[in-house]
């Protein structure tokens, strides 16, 4: 048995000057509003979920990017409206946000 429910990882690379990474599209940012709501809806804990800041998740490309465990799904992300939309569907509802998917 895992110890969280679901593990969301979300990608807060800061990379050199010039090279593109997650963290200058907002990442840390939104780290901290994901894990907040979490926090506000009661969501966060054992047995629960846990919001986590990553390093370089090798998907600059698709960035910013999250990864949810177990489900092993990933995420593109852009503002808090698609934050939110991950946790309502995604981390609550157990669906799958097609439109933000990876």
């Amino acid at each position: 048995m895992s110890f969280f429910d679901q593990h969301v990882f979300i990608c807060c690379n800061q990379r050199a000057a010039g090279e593109d990474c997650c963290n200058n599209h907002g990442s840390s940012e939104l780290l901290g509003y994901m894990k907040d709501r979490v926090k506000a809806l009661g969501l966060a804990g054992e047995g629960k979920v846990r919001i986590n800041k990553a390093g370089c998740l090798g998907r600059c490309d698709d960035g910013p990017v999250m990864v949810v465990y177990p489900q092993e799904t990933w995420y593109t992300f852009i503002d808090r409206e698609d934050i939110d939309e991950i946790i309502d569907e995604h981390v609550v509802a157990g669906r799958i946000v097609e439109r933000l998917k990876i």
